[in-house]
């Protein structure tokens, strides 16, 4: 495949920004037209000279520059000239004002540059969104700059590192509303006669004069807003359009200071805000005692924008998300929903402090920013506010278990990465930067105590407040607060791809373990397994009395290790499931080891069954277990209580009938299992959700009722087409729980025909929710008819909304039957998407949904055949991760089917 070069052969001095000059403040004005979808401006960077130069380079892309002014303390007169006299470099989105004089190190600068651009629909830099408003397609803008996209939006130095103040001047037509980072501290109507800089005077007389009728609609108005404190541009944001909110305030536990906290939408969406709001209030005084640090800002707004290519957006002050993220009806919304706005809002306040406070250096500390926003804004501040959510053990199943499935590639990438170019950061916003560095954060914590990992990351950031920060600076911090020699134990984990097995062998007096690199397709070549990692085993033993002690200080640091164990008693490694490794027993001792998981009063904590779970079915996919050996396991827990290790049986068993989607001697067998397991938890606790009840209990229902009806259980598949009919026909769907309205709405259309398609198509195409919209969408990949599958894709190469077009991929990948087909499909309309979503994060998305369930070498060939000679630079990884998968899908069918096969037929 081409593409450029691998990331470490491109010199740091060819892709970062020379350092002979620094931004120290930006004054910058922007001028938005709703009507004609454009936006220009001005803005002037003030800069120190920090050596000698003659020249100066900055970022910009997608925009058209005018006349460039520079004064300087070291030029007798300023420098005007035209745009024309910049040179360009295209590939790393720069340009070069050359000087006519050496300009000398300790002067300063002052750069003016006008500029203006589209506003459109690309979801980055400055960009449009759509709503409907009186029956008419409406817009709003605003601002999406991570990674690499303020650039778009104004010319800057475009870098974390380079930190700035801003000082941001909106205007805008008098009937919209202006956002930004900070409060505004004026507004008013344009005036031609109206006081301010002469810059501003001078330029609004040019633009506006002529535009200014004397109509309504023609009032233009001009707000300015307080300075920012440093921060990157990155996260620098605002928005203009007809914006209503609702609004509350917390207390601030540090300082007793009042702060206003408003969510933003369009008048259509805001009564869906207000839990959104609610759980900003609540989780921002936990952040302020954890840290010991005050939120600095003076307001903390959120945004909800109808298109956005991510889910939410960090900007500091002023956070943004798509709807998914951040709105719900609470009479509507199932738990998953309530879960993600709760996940996500306090995601991106987490990121207030890690990311807008201090903020990694460069991009290859991403990790920084969304690893602690994902441990701790997801799990530990979260927990406080939702106690019964466990989401400490859910934090296995969400966050480590998906990490380690995409860390079990070849293909995969190190926590810490080099990112040489723009194409190379948008790629590692994936799970090894989120969840993998989550994960291996929480088992720092565990390792040195939870108390003295925060107190840890409280000295980190107060020694980097407003400022940038590396790897090492966290590991001082944490280790100055538990006196432990952290970066011996955790840097390999940062800095190098892949994770351990640790295989168990029992001898005389204990145990040995051993470490090797894990990976999906099996043992790994010597070349492959030379990393050694430092693995806080978390060790697991009983006494006479059968009480359970863990010791977390045991390390694996070396190949093998001798531990004396009494192995006649219960013991486990990865107590609390806490460690980044899979843990291999001999099946005699795997079986062992369920006999005491299932036990009521087990020594085997939640973590500890769901942690086995994943475990089984990652081995057993590599070839270290038989997958009859996996199965064995899931059945010992039939009287689990758990919802937790219910979901990772029922996630186990329809990964195994995904990757079998071929076999349907198998997938029918594997049906029946599931069918035994699930359908008596749907007969106990039946189809309604009763207020208020246990949240365990209703999970468990869902999980229940989705398992069977997907393994096509009469009785289940029969109510559940019986609640949509009832709704289509009454236009009443309160007999749809909105916790199974994504398998209601899938099973009616996969065993359905025109009039279910058309019904789900209206409430994708104008859902009530953001929750009914996605339910829907993926529905609509649900057909088993040709025609209504084509117009499906119809409907998604050209009418949805481009942040949606991943859920109508996801939606045919969930359905065998078109596994083929949307991958045909794809082929097809490659140019297009390509073209669609060049430079944004959805690209990456697709290729996986086109091609994530395919399983068998003839696929690996043909898909990697279609990729050769096309420009994969952009989704390389996602790419390669994808053609791993099929890979290892091929390997384990190959190996595994005749075991899997026997296993079940045994059963019957």
């Amino acid at each position: 495949m081409s593409g450029p070069p691998p990331a470490a052969t491109r010199p740091a001095d060819q892709y970062r920004l020379p350092t002979n000059v620094k931004p120290v403040h930006y004054d910058v004005t922007v001028r938005t037209d709703l009507k004609a979808l454009k936006f220009d401006g001005y803005v002037t960077a003030h800069l120190d000279v920090v050596e000698e130069t003659n020249s100066i380079q900055f970022h910009t892309a997608k925009l058209n520059l005018g006349r460039v002014q520079l004064t300087s303390t070291a030029l007798k007169e300023e420098l005007v000239q035209p745009a024309s006299a910049l040179t360009y470099d295209d590939k790393d989105e720069r340009a070069t004002l050359p000087l006519p004089t050496t300009l000398p190190a300790g002067s300063k600068i002052a750069l003016k540059i006008d500029f203006d651009g589209e506003l459109t629909n690309g979801m980055m830099g400055y960009y449009r969104s759509e709503w409907e408003h009186d029956g008419k397609k409406a817009h709003y803008a605003l601002t999406q700059f991570e990674p690499t996209a303020a650039r778009r939006a104004f010319p800057c130095w475009d870098e974390p590192l380079l930190k700035a103040t801003f000082g941001l001047t909106l205007i805008s037509r008098a009937d919209t509303v202006n956002l930004a980072n900070m409060p505004a501290t004026s507004e008013h109507i344009y005036t031609p006669s109206l006081t301010e800089s002469p810059d501003t005077v001078s330029w609004l007389t040019a633009k506006l004069s002529a535009l200014t009728t004397g109509s309504s609609e023609d009032k233009w108005k001009i707000t300015t807003f307080e300075n920012t404190p440093p921060m990157s541009t990155y996260i620098v944001a605002w928005a203009n359009g007809p914006f209503e909110y609702v609004e509350d305030t917390y207390t601030s536990p540090l300082s007793g200071k009042v702060r206003p906290l408003r969510v933003y939408t369009t008048g259509d969406l805001i009564a869906q805000a207000q839990f959104a709001l609610d759980v900003k209030k609540k989780v921002l005084p936990h952040y302020e005692q954890v840290f010991d640090i005050e939120y600095p800002l003076p307001k903390l707004d959120t945004l909800v924008a109808t298109d956005f290519d991510a889910g939410a957006m960090e900007n500091w002050g002023l956070i943004t998300g798509r709807t998914s993220a951040f709105l719900l009806d609470p009479k509507k919304a199932d738990l998953d929903g309530k879960k993600r706005v709760a996940v996500v809002q306090s995601h991106e306040v987490a990121h207030m402090w890690f990311g807008n406070i201090t903020t990694m250096a460069w991009w290859d500390n991403l990790y920084l920013n969304e690893g602690f926003a994902s441990l701790i804004g997801e799990t530990i501040i979260l927990d406080r506010i939702f106690p019964e959510w466990k989401l400490h053990p859910a934090f296995v199943s969400e966050a480590l278990n998906q990490a380690m499935s995409l860390d079990a590639k070849l293909s995969s990438h190190p926590i810490e990465v080099d990112c040489p170019d723009a194409n190379m950061v948008n790629q590692i916003f994936d799970a090894l930067s989120y969840e993998k560095a989550a994960s291996v954060l929480r088992m720092a914590s565990r390792y040195v105590t939870e108390e003295k990992f925060l107190k840890g990351v409280s000295i980190y950031l107060k020694k980097h407040l407003y400022a940038n920060s590396v790897t090492k600076d966290l590991w001082d911090g944490v280790a100055e607060a538990s006196g432990l020699d952290v970066p011996k134990v955790m840097d390999n984990w940062v800095k190098k791809m892949g994770f351990p097995v640790v295989t168990v062998t029992e001898v005389e007096g204990g145990i040995r373990v051993r470490q090797d690199r894990f990976l999906e397709t099996g043992p790994a070549e010597p070349k492959d397994n030379e990393t050694i990692w430092s693995i806080p085993l978390s060790l697991l033993t009983t006494d006479a009395s059968g009480k359970a002690s863990v010791d977390h200080t045991i390390l694996l640091d070396e190949r093998e290790k001798f531990i004396a164990v009494d192995t006649s008693k219960p013991f486990k490694l990865n107590a609390g499931t806490v460690s980044v490794f899979r843990a291999l027993y001999t099946p005699e001792r795997l079986v062992k080891i369920a006999e005491e998981a299932a036990k009521e009063d087990s020594v085997f904590g939640l973590e500890d069954r769901v942690g086995l779970v994943y475990d089984a079915l990652a081995l057993a996919k590599a070839g270290y277990l038989d997958v009859s050996a996996a199965l064995k396991l899931y059945a010992a827990f039939h009287k689990e209580k758990e919802y937790l290790v219910w979901k990772s049986v029922a996630a186990s068993l329809s990964t195994i009938s995904s990757t079998w989607f071929e076999h349907p001697d198998v997938t029918n067998k594997l049906n029946e299992l599931r069918q035994e397991l699930f359908v008596p938890i749907v007969e106990r606790l039946g189809f309604e959700y009763p207020e208020d009840e246990d949240v365990d209990i209703r999970q468990l229902r869902t999980t229940a009722i989705r398992q069977a009806a997907f393994s096509g259980a009469p009785s289940v598949v029969k109510e559940l087409t019986k609640r949509f009919a009832q709704a289509t026909d009454s236009g009443d769907d309160s007999c749809i729980p909105p916790d199974l309205m994504n398998v209601i709405y899938w099973t009616a259309v996969e065993g359905g025909g025109r009039k279910e398609y058309d019904t789900v198509k209206a409430i994708a195409v104008k859902p009530k929710t953001p929750q009914m919209g996605i339910a829907a969408m993926r529905a609509m990949g649900a057909p088993t008819d040709r025609a209504l599958r084509d117009e499906t894709w119809d409907y998604l190469m050209n009418k949805c909304r481009d942040q949606d077009i991943f859920y109508f991929f996801a939606g045919l990948l969930d359905n065998y039957g078109a596994r083929h087909y949307v991958g045909e499909q794809f082929k097809g309309a490659y140019d297009t998407l390509s073209e669609r979503f060049a430079g944004n994060f959805s690209m990456q998305n697709i290729v996986k949904y086109a091609f994530g369930g395919l399983a068998t070498e003839k696929d690996y060939t043909e898909t990697k055949a279609f990729f050769e000679g096309k420009d994969a630079s952009k989704y390389k990884m996602a790419l390669e991760q994808t053609l791993d998968g099929i890979l290892a899908r091929a390997a384990w069918v190959k190996r595994s089917t005749e075991d899997l096969r026997q296993y079940l037929e045994k059963r019957a």
